[in-house]
């Protein structure tokens, strides 16, 4: 073996393989990566390609999810899409409700990881308590904030215990779209929290210790060194955020259903209406791939805007 391993280097080194030995070789090396990868990719195209490939084609048919024949119609449902008042209604509350909840994941995250990175006593304690929504099911905790925010709940009747008449909270359009953004910050205020902490731990102590020396608040500290070195992160978050506003199902469906009115009715929500109460396979994954698309396109803005995708110089 030792040998062998010498004598391959010495013909490396001299350059004393021939074309054909070079060649030889080459293929070898590519038959067994291909080797390797051969399982991966059978279970990928299985499993994503086709599946992809599938929706696409069913996005350009009037399948209705049940027949055998599936007609095709071509781009008619994505012209339609652009015509329909009830797509634009639910890609504007989905635009509300995402910039709510990208907006309040990165301050409530932040602030959180600030005050469990404090030197405190039982910090393992705290950070698992607000870890906990993270790890609660997402149909208990809507259905617990159901009825917390019920005209006969206990918000509202602690609010009457201090002369104040509650709000229909869930009743109301734009209270219920308000509602649901809270309990989804909520749900993930303590991945986002963890995620920040993860970042804190990882800044250099050495430059915040010289500039508090120097005489540096700890809201100058603050605001000049610590938010600007967790950018990275704050990206992070915020793609997080976009991606589970645009993908916002289970919460909807169980706190809100859609309503009122339609007030709540996000896109994973009209797409599920479209395609499993109407049966109107064709349209939903038309509506499916167009959230895809404004998911990548909007990622794709922050991603510049932030400068992520700018060579450092």
């Amino acid at each position: 073996m030792t040998q062998h391993v010498q004598r391959t280097t010495r013909l490396l080194v001299g350059g004393e393989w021939s074309r054909p030995a070079r060649e030889r070789y080459r293929r070898e090396d590519v038959i067994t990566a291909y080797s390797f990868l051969m399982p991966a990719m059978i279970v990928l195209g299985v499993f994503v390609i086709y599946p992809i490939g599938s929706a696409v084609y069913t996005s350009l048919t009037s399948w209705n999810g049940f027949s055998a024949e599936m007609p095709f119609v071509g781009g008619a449902n994505y012209l339609r899409l652009a015509q329909d008042p009830e797509f634009w209604n639910s890609l504007l509350v989905t635009l509300v409700y995402a910039a709510g909840v990208c907006l309040l994941s990165v301050i409530s995250g932040m602030a959180v990881a600030l005050l469990l990175d404090a030197p405190i006593r039982a910090r393992g304690l705290y950070r698992g308590i607000y870890f906990l929504p993270a790890v609660t099911s997402s149909v208990a905790a809507a259905i617990v904030w159901r009825y917390l925010l019920d005209p006969s709940g206990l918000l509202n009747t602690l609010l009457s215990r201090v002369g104040i008449d509650g709000p229909d909270w869930l009743g109301d359009r734009w209270l219920a779209l308000g509602a649901l953004t809270l309990l989804t910050v909520w749900k993930n205020v303590g991945f986002n929290a963890i995620l920040y902490l993860t970042a804190l731990q990882a800044l250099p102590t050495g430059v915040f210790e010289a500039a508090s020396m120097d005489g540096a608040t700890f809201l100058q500290r603050l605001r000049f060194m610590t938010v600007p070195l967790l950018r990275p992160m704050t990206f992070f978050v915020v793609i997080q955020a976009l991606i589970t506003s645009f993908q916002a199902f289970d919460l909807v469906y169980v706190l809100t259903g859609g309503g009122p009115t339609g007030g709540t009715e996000v896109l994973g929500m009209f797409m599920y209406r479209t395609a499993f109460r109407l049966s109107d396979f064709g349209y939903g994954s038309a509506i499916a791939f167009v959230t895809l698309f404004l998911v990548l396109g909007v990622a794709l803005v922050q991603w510049r805007a932030s400068g992520s995708g700018r060579a450092d110089r």
